[in-house]
């Protein structure tokens, strides 16, 4: 059987593949989007937290002999410690004035990060296995699923969508969000205002680093790894809608689809096809998929 031509298993396959990457996208997208709804910061330094995610990872085989489930744990302890520092001592003094400095502020970081991740590593990359528990692959009949990216996938789901709930559907989100639109008031009851915007950016940059030890069983690490794939989910988050936690979930998922899809039909335009979408999206709805028109 052939669909447009192009044999059934081929096109499943390539399906599938596509739902792999989308997690990702989601993964990373939510994170900027938690950053960005939360506290109106383009978080361009996202990428370079995922980068670290990974190799934490890796330090923690390489020197301390852990393995893939402790340092699914420590990076993200890791990195979001990280962005605490990165919050306390540089984006706090940033909110109140336009947002185009901390655009620059966290891009500038991006590049430090990559700058000396690449002094002390090199760009060749470096391996990091599968963990045993994971080895081996599922025959779905149209296609072997390796069983570590078929865990990528609900693992991803499981992430994004506690993510979802805790900031839409319990009284923790609830008092963030209220923070954020009017934290004077918020203040005002008790709540310890700055104390949430700090845990709201180390949450986001935890996730971006989940997402980085996800990704290095399946890529090489190298410091090149976030800049590589930041420009499409900041495009995936301008298709979702800025700020919108389940856009960003959704519109991850398909895209990967999307691009798998397209790699099938139209392979050349596998790199440019989200950024395609983004446009015509843009032109229909400004504030994306499921933002909220202003």
């Amino acid at each position: 059987m052939e669909i447009f031509g192009i044999p059934l298993q081929a096109f499943l396959g390539q399906l599938m593949l596509g739902l792999v990457n989308g997690s990702f996208y989601a993964m990373l997208s939510l994170g900027l989007a938690v950053i960005f709804g939360l506290l109106g910061i383009v978080n361009f330094a996202h990428g370079a937290l995922y980068m670290i995610g990974a190799y934490v990872a890796w330090g923690c085989m390489e020197y301390a002999g852990l393995n893939f489930w402790m340092a699914l744990i420590i990076a993200p302890l890791v990195v979001g410690a990280l962005g605490v520092l990165i919050e306390r001592t540089l984006l706090k003094r940033l909110y109140k004035i336009d947002p185009i400095y901390g655009l620059l502020m966290t891009f500038g970081l991006a590049l430090i990060a990559e700058g000396v991740f690449r002094d002390q590593f090199g760009v060749s990359g470096q391996q990091y296995p599968v963990p045993d528990l994971l080895q081996g692959a599922t025959n779905l009949g149209f296609m072997v699923l390796p069983n570590y990216r078929a865990f990528v996938i609900v693992a991803s789901l499981v992430v994004c969508l506690t993510t979802w709930y805790t900031i839409e559907r319990t009284r923790l989100g609830s008092y963030l969000r209220a923070g954020t639109e009017n934290p004077a008031l918020v203040q005002a009851f008790g709540i310890n205002v700055p104390l949430m915007v700090m845990l709201t950016y180390a949450a986001g940059s935890g996730l971006a680093a989940i997402a980085g030890v996800l990704a290095a069983p399946v890529i090489q690490i190298n410091p090149l790894m976030g800049s590589n794939l930041i420009i499409v989910v900041f495009a995936v988050v301008v298709i979702g809608g800025m700020g919108s936690i389940m856009g960003s979930i959704l519109t991850g998922l398909m895209l990967g689809i999307i691009e798998g899809l397209t790699k099938v039909f139209y392979p050349e335009a596998s790199s440019i096809v989200v950024f395609v979408i983004m446009a015509i999206v843009l032109m229909i709805r400004p504030a994306g998929l499921f933002g909220k028109e202003m």
